[in-house]
């Protein structure tokens, strides 16, 4: 009963040190990529009203986020939810705060909570990491978020294939079947599970909707003939089905933002996305190699209506476009990569030699200096320490005994090469 008590809730997790320091290490490349473009850090509270997180223009009545919310009653019972994704904060942000300056770029890291199955690489409290534009109504501002997701991969080394749409094309594709409009969100939460459960699983899925076998069958045939081939020849097989669409047209102005920004893409007119807010291009990114990922790390869109919704004024349109970077898929790729060698932030451990109060003084002076150093704090012996240091990954030890002292100098030695130095304490560096 005793070892019950002491387990972590299921689809949560505790992060030793050795990962965190890598997730902290991965999280700062990827906020200095968003403040290279001008992205402002912000912070929203962990839990929203209800009516925040369930609006029915948000993410959609028939999706799982909905499903998953975590509940619950504050003492005054009113409904309270934690935040399942960050962008609801920041449309009831942007709405309270009408004398914002625009564009409004912000940047937001932290967890949020989905209710949902547990599954490799799937948890209930993770992270995510967002960047989204407010206020800019070109498309423009779309390209330059997909510039910032080639440049994070590329920061964090790592190979991907960004993969784009646009909404209104795949509303025009569902209405070219003869599917109701109205009926639009249902379906395309149901084409956004094709990777995951292949045509037959969507096809069942839109039949227990009620969409007729002859429109299902139609939408998932223009789907297939129009998945393969270059940008250019998808396009040309989509207008010559559907004519000069809004779409279409969105699409043509996307791809050629994207070549100012020299940022590849592939065009997937069944990538979908999930939520249901999305008013315009659409996109993911995907590891290149499948064997090792095969989900998506990062994606996002625009979502030009939400905003005004809230505030009560569906004719406002407040512009809007963002990314959310998966942090747990890329963590767990980087550390099968990279591994998690370091269990401590520690470049230094101080073994005194009976000097233990000179060495204080010495160690708190290179504290100072910004070096990141312990002292020995439980007298074991040198042998013990050394084993202590190789243990967490701590480069070096450094020596301090009644001759080093009068010399004003330390021992260092590399814990690898074994090699030992004396060096002056004042010329004892960061880089060691």
């Amino acid at each position: 009963m005793a070892k019950l008590l002491l387990e972590v809730p299921r689809g949560a997790r505790d992060f030793q040190p050795s990962e965190k320091i890598v997730r902290d290490k991965v999280i700062g490349k990827i906020k200095e990529i968003f403040e290279i473009y001008g992205f402002s850090p912000m912070e929203t509270p962990t839990f929203e009203k209800l009516e925040i997180l369930e609006a029915k223009f948000g993410a959609g009545e028939n999706s799982d986020a909905i499903s998953e919310i975590y509940r619950f009653k504050d003492q005054g019972n009113r409904g309270l939810g934690l935040r399942y994704e960050f962008t609801f904060p920041l449309a009831r942000f942007v709405g309270q705060n009408p004398q914002l300056k625009l564009p409004f770029k912000r940047y937001q890291i932290g967890t949020v909570f989905r209710d949902g199955p547990i599954k490799a690489g799937r948890y209930r409290e993770f992270y995510q990491c967002d960047i989204d534009t407010v206020g800019a109504p070109s498309i423009l501002a779309d390209a330059e978020n997909l510039a910032v997701v080639r440049d994070v991969f590329s920061k964090l080394g790592l190979e991907v294939v960004i993969e784009v749409n646009d909404r209104k094309l795949l509303t025009e594709i569902i209405d070219y079947c003869g599917i109701d409009k109205s009926i639009a969100i249902a379906v395309i939460i149901s084409i956004d599970k094709l990777k995951k459960i292949g045509t037959d699983g969507v096809r069942n899925e839109l039949l227990d909707k009620g969409i007729p076998a002859g429109k299902t069958e139609k939408l998932l045939s223009v789907l297939n003939e129009v998945k393969n081939g270059s940008n250019e020849e998808k396009l040309r097989a989509l207008k010559g089905m559907l004519g000069e669409t809004e779409g279409l047209k969105e699409m043509d102005e996307f791809f050629e933002y994207l070549g100012w920004f020299n940022v590849d893409v592939e065009f997937n007119p069944a990538l979908a996305r999930g939520l249901g807010y999305y008013t315009g291009p659409i996109y993911e990114a995907f590891l290149k190699d499948q064997k090792i990922m095969s989900g998506s790390i990062a994606g996002g869109g625009r979502w030009d209506k939400m905003i005004g919704k809230y505030i009560g004024n569906e004719k406002q349109s407040i512009p809007a476009t963002g990314v959310s970077f998966g942090i747990e898929p890329i963590m767990e790729i980087i550390l099968k990569r990279d591994g998690a060698v370091r269990q401590t932030v520690t470049d230094l451990l101080v073994i005194p030699i009976k000097a233990k109060k000179e060495a204080i003084k010495v160690v708190q002076d290179l504290r100072e200096r910004g070096l990141k150093v312990q002292v020995d704090l439980l007298d074991r012996s040198v042998a013990k320490n050394i084993e202590y240091a190789d243990k967490l990954g701590i480069p070096y030890v450094g020596f301090l005994g009644e001759d080093e002292i009068k010399q004003g100098k330390i021992k260092i030695r590399n814990i690898k090469s074994g090699k030992e130095e004396l060096i002056d304490i004042s010329k004892v560096n960061i880089n060691l």
